[in-house]
Order: structure tokens, then sequence, then C-alpha cells
């Protein structure tokens, strides 16, 4: 500023009658850049919470949104463009949500069963139909997959497992559970069974496709990721997030995840009671069936 680089030699009055500008206009500037203004101090007041706030947060996982929202809740009024400005200009950042993990995985080169079912899944006895499906459960050690197989008839869950991979050996394991357990229960799977999953690579798999055609088993698959072509299948995992993995988290390990399915299907079978049956528990509403037939 010029009065600066002179107000030494000629003094800042003079210079200003030469300017013809007033002294207090030169003194008020001056005072201004010494003090921070009203808005310089509403930030630096903001900027501490804000970081506050994103380190409490699962270590720097809320971005400007989050953050703003967090502050909104402990009663603070802040613009939100203000909350981003203020978090871009000290480099922080909030994580960003990934893909969203896929288990069903279409085989463009294998050839695919057709669609014996067609959304209906509707059985007159056990081991009329069953349909099949897998989720994943997150947990302190990495991600756990659990299968299923699933009797229409009964909503009975007939086969399970849980493993830390999702290939074809997940699904196939739960398939020979699912054999083994009919068998054990006296309803020995016979011909005409028809096995129900959607177009994942594991259930398309020539491995897992041979033990079916080895068990006399139908192999019927819907469409890639269309929920409605696997509805019960769907809706039997969907419970078991609800009821117990959601409600139960954090989860730790395989272990720990396997005990609760096993402890899960265990109630679910004979326990649960369910609409679509009558309100009785599957495993009891397949002993009356087996009764009625006996009967008769």
């Amino acid at each position: 500023m010029f009065i600066d680089e002179h107000r030494g030699v000629f003094g800042v009055e003079p210079i200003c009658q030469a300017l013809g500008i007033a002294p207090s206009t030169y003194y008020a500037v001056k005072k201004r850049e010494r003090e921070p203004s009203a808005r310089a101090l509403r930030d630096a007041e903001l900027l501490v919470e804000i970081r506050r706030v994103h380190a409490e947060n699962n270590n720097g996982t809320y971005g400007a949104r989050k953050v703003w929202k967090q502050r909104r809740r402990e009663g603070v009024v802040v613009a939100r463009c203000t909350v981003e400005r203020l978090m871009r200009n000290d480099g922080l950042r909030g994580v960003k949500r990934g893909r969203k993990r896929r288990t069903t995985i279409p085989d463009g080169g294998a050839d695919r069963p057709s669609d014996l079912v067609d959304r209906d899944f509707s059985a007159d006895a056990p081991n009329r139909l069953w349909v099949a499906d897998f989720t994943y459960v997150m947990t302190w050690s990495g991600v756990v997959y659990v299968a299923f197989v699933i009797d229409a008839f009964s909503r009975r869950i007939v086969g399970w497992k849980a493993d830390t991979t999702m290939k074809t050996s997940l699904v196939l394991d739960t398939l020979e559970m699912a054999l083994w357990a009919r068998d054990r229960q006296g309803l020995t799977v016979e011909p005409g069974l028809i096995h129900h999953t959607d177009a994942g690579s594991q259930y398309v798999s020539f491995a897992f496709t041979t033990r079916l055609i080895d068990a006399g088993v139908d192999a019927s698959v819907g469409s890639v990721g269309d929920a409605y072509d696997n509805s019960l299948a769907e809706t039997t995992i969907g419970l078991f997030k609800t009821e117990k993995i959601h409600r139960e988290a954090p989860w730790k390990t395989l272990s720990d995840v396997e005990l609760a399915t096993l402890e899960r299907v265990d109630w679910f079978n004979h326990t649960r009671l369910h609409s679509a049956i009558g309100d009785m528990p599957p495993a009891e509403y397949e002993d009356l069936h087996l009764q009625r037939l006996e009967t008769q």
C-alpha cells in the first residue's frame, strides 16, 4: 500500500491530504486488516466442531452431508454449503460407499436350465420343490457367506452352510446336507424334485448340475438377479438377516455365524410360526402331513 511504504518519510496525514482521502479512512482499513472478520471468526469456531464430528464418527467416515446433519442434531444451524466449503478447505473427506457386493454372478459360458417354476412356489408335498440361495454376513474377520435350501411345501430349511468363500463348494455342500437331512428324516428324495435357484454361476456350474442329475433332481433357474423369480428364498434369507444377523451384530468370526445359523435354523424349523402354512412351525406342518398320509 502506498501510504504504508512512505509514511515513515512523509507521515500519514500529509500523504492522505495529497491523495484526497481522510486519515480516518486509512486507519479504519488498517484495523480491519489486523482484526479477523465476523465470518472468519465464525468459520474458525465451526471448523473446530466439524473436525470433532469428523474424527468421532468411525475415524473420518462422515462426509459433508452427514457432518452437517450431525451438527443440526446438536442444535447448530449452519448451511450445508458452509460445511462443504470448510471441509474442502481443510482437506476433510468422508468415505465413499463401495460397490454393492454381488452374490449372483452369472456365468455367460454355462448352459442354463429352464425355469420350471415360473414364480409359482406352491407344492402339495415335501420334496416337490426346493428353492436355494445364499447371502453374506460382515464379520470382524471378513465376509462370511451363508447358503440355504428351503422346501417350498413347508418353508422348512432343509440344508445350510456358512463359509468364507462363495465358490461352488458352498452351494454344493448345502445341497448335500439337504439330501442327507431329508433321508435322515425318512423323506428320501425321489425323482420329480425341482431344485430352483437364480442364475448364479455356482448353481449352473458343471459340478453342481452333475450332482443334481446324480440325485435325480431337476434343475430350475430363474432370471439373473431377479428377486421375484426366487422370491421364496429371498424372503427366507431376508427373515434370517432381519431377525438374527442385524439384531445381534456385530459378528466376529465364521464360527460365530455358524453357531448363530444353527440356532436360527432349529428355531425357524421347530418353533417359529409361519402364516403361509397355517401359523405353525414347518416341522409340525410336515408331521401333520405325514400323519394324514398314514391315516389314509
